[in-house]
């Protein structure tokens, strides 16, 4: 299951999955991993958590590299119950044109391993389309 957190910067989408997490790590018998720009959220983030910081794989450079990466993070851990992904528009040139098929990605990949995804962008609902209407919207 993808889920998305949908709204403009400083509308309070990173607190709301930080609170998230945290919330998720206590009630969860696997394991969460929560991906961000940089080292940032990571001290409001409970110690549980696998905290990823994108600043250290500046190699991963596109959606694709992007999704290569999720499968490795994956593939090291077979205990993964979620997964956070903070403003994927931030990440590896990810931008609003992408996100219609990285989210069908993330779908797929949560399909077949049993992983939900909860994504934050920085956008308007309107920007989005109907591409995303299949996914669940959490504000």
């Amino acid at each position: 299951m993808v889920k998305l957190l949908i709204g403009h910067k400083g509308s309070g989408k990173s607190k709301k999955m930080i609170t998230l997490a945290n919330n998720y790590v206590e009630k969860s018998d696997g394991n969460v991993v929560f991906i961000n720009k940089n080292h940032r959220l990571m001290y409001d983030l409970k110690y549980q958590i696998r905290v990823v910081c994108m600043e250290e794989y500046e190699n991963i450079t596109n959606s694709d590299e992007y999704i290569g990466f999720l499968y490795g993070i994956i593939s090291s851990d077979h205990d993964i119950e979620v997964i956070f992904i903070d403003s994927i528009l931030k990440h590896a040139d990810v931008n609003l044109s992408d996100v219609p098929e990285f989210l069908n990605r993330l779908k797929g990949l949560s399909e077949k391993y049993g992983i939900e995804f909860i994504v934050s962008l920085s956008a308007d609902l309107s920007e989005l389309g109907d591409n995303i209407k299949e996914f669940e919207i959490l504000n």
